[in-house]
């Protein structure tokens, strides 16, 4: 937390393409050493291949993808009398997303497949369909909060 002020939130611009300032927010994540084009290119072969894999709208997949990667609840650590607590806690949206974005992309980056754009398209279309890593991950972390349902009357 600051302790000068609050930071200010940056509007990000829409992408060309699709017009999405998810998109550009997901660009910008899975971007290494400012690379914006490379990481352009990847996410834009990864839509083409989702396109021609299922013929229909890759956006609305992709839109899809991130939302069924969303977590509802995840833990943090509150220290209470000498022990640590992991307590849950609702997810803000905007951290929702981040988060989504986060595990589709590190999973995207760990799997087997050869080139970016096909790994990409690989997870994005498993997440989609509730598949993946990017769930996967996601249903560890509510299995973790409703593990420690218990201690969320230390919320704070």
């Amino acid at each position: 937390m600051p302790r000068r002020r609050r930071a200010v939130i940056r509007e990000v611009a829409p992408d060309a393409i699709y017009n999405s300032t998810l998109v550009e927010k997901f660009v910008n994540s899975m971007m290494w050493q400012g690379k914006k084009n490379t990481a352009q290119g990847i996410f834009y072969d990864a839509m083409d291949k989702i396109r021609e894999r299922t013929s229909d709208d890759p956006l609305k997949a992709f839109k899809k993808a991130v939302e069924n990667a969303k977590p509802l609840l995840e833990v943090k650590t509150r220290r209470v009398g000498g022990a640590n607590y992991q307590v849950p806690i609702e997810v803000p949206q905007n951290r929702r997303t981040s988060l989504a974005m986060r595990w589709i992309i590190t999973n995207a980056r760990t799997r087997p497949e050869k080139g970016m754009a096909e790994k990409l398209a690989n997870e994005l279309n498993d997440a989609a369909n509730l598949r993946g890593g990017a769930i996967k991950k996601r249903d560890d972390v509510h299995r973790m909060a409703e593990a420690n349902k218990a201690f969320a009357h230390y919320r704070w």
